[in-house]
């Protein structure tokens, strides 16, 4: 579209300017037709001259008048288009992080704090930095759920996740199951880019669906997993309990991790694997996989029409037209020339 066009946005309204001539007819018919001063013929008439009031009868009427051509103007909504019409396509990612909540996750290589706890702050700024994207979240140990599907609004997604916790599924860490359940999330998604984000900080030791197996489902739907593996392997410190004063006491307890077998899932998918040691190498990590991606269509919200509104450019000469009709009504020019 080009700028500058003018259009109304309720035309209906301009036919009120088709009583005018009808208004105006019958003003002045009602003015021939009003009682007049008789004065004696001869030289004394020719003294008595129209007053400058008499003069103006006819200027309340046509005030009035041009009141309610205003006012039809106005309401009939004139406007001037001032910029072409913008496309609103939302461009974002469909996005289902699969979080890993066995009870590794307490441990607390993250010091002063445990990993699902900076897993949690580093998603919870990753979903603030978003927009556009619907993000979903699965959560897994032993067992899969969906914690929230896909969605757009952050605030319930980041509700969602500040109630996830350790010790609330049956134990394990069910990565197969984790991607199974994350691809059907995805799976009737339209958005050209459909990524899972794979949280783990262990091996495959649980569920009915081996993880190779659950992505190549993936990958046959076209969906990447980005795996990363949170924390590092071996002997690391655990809580065991709490002491006298009340603080939490570690062991150093030995946690299987399998970097190779994160590594296989996200190439057959076409994604990538990271390695997080601590709070920034995770930051980096979700910002990596971002900036890898692109941006595709997940629908539309129409279009949008700049336009500089003139309704007011009329009602405000409407009023005062109408008002000073009004008033002078009471007036002179009202009476006999």
């Amino acid at each position: 579209m080009t700028s500058g066009a003018l259009s109304f946005a309720h035309p209906w309204a301009l036919l009120g300017l088709l009583a005018l001539a009808p208004a105006a007819w019958l003003l002045r018919r009602r003015r021939t037709t009003l009682p007049r001063l008789r004065v004696p013929d001869g030289e004394g008439a020719r003294s008595v001259a129209p007053s400058t009031w008499a003069r103006l009868w006819w200027l309340p009427g046509a005030l009035l008048l041009a009141a309610v051509a205003l006012t039809s103007i106005g309401v009939s909504g004139p406007r001037l288009r001032a910029s072409r019409r913008q496309d609103l396509s939302v461009e974002g990612i469909d996005i289902v992080v699969a979080f890993d909540l066995s009870t590794s996750m307490l441990a607390a290589d993250f010091r002063p704090k445990d990993r699902i706890t900076v897993a949690k702050e580093v998603l919870k700024s990753f979903i603030a930095s978003r927009q556009n994207d619907r993000i979903g979240l699965v959560v897994f140990a032993g067992e899969a759920y969906t914690q929230c599907p896909l969605t757009l609004d952050y605030k319930v997604l980041e509700s969602l996740l500040d109630q996830v916790r350790t010790g609330v599924i049956v134990d394990g860490t069910a990565i197969g199951n984790a991607l199974g359940t994350a691809v059907n999330r995805l799976r009737e998604s339209e958005a050209k880019s459909r990524v899972i984000i794979l949280i783990t900080d262990g091996d495959n030791n649980a569920g009915n669906l081996s993880p190779l197996q659950a992505a190549g489902i993936a990958k046959d739907l076209g969906i990447k997993v980005f795996t990363i593996l949170i924390g590092k392997g071996g002997r690391v410190p655990y809580p065991t309990g709490t002491d006298l004063f009340g603080r939490t006491t570690y062991e150093p307890v030995e946690i299987d991790v399998n970097p190779e077998l994160l590594q296989q899932i996200a190439n057959l998918t076409g994604g990538s694997y990271y390695a997080a040691t601590d709070k920034e190498s995770l930051e980096r990590g979700l910002s990596d996989v971002l900036d890898s991606l692109e941006k595709s269509k997940i629908y539309d919200v129409g279009g949008s029409t700049r336009y500089d509104e003139w309704y007011a450019r009329f009602f405000v000469p409407a009023a005062l037209f109408g008002l000073l009709g009004v008033a002078l009504r009471g007036t002179r020019m009202q009476g006999a020339p």
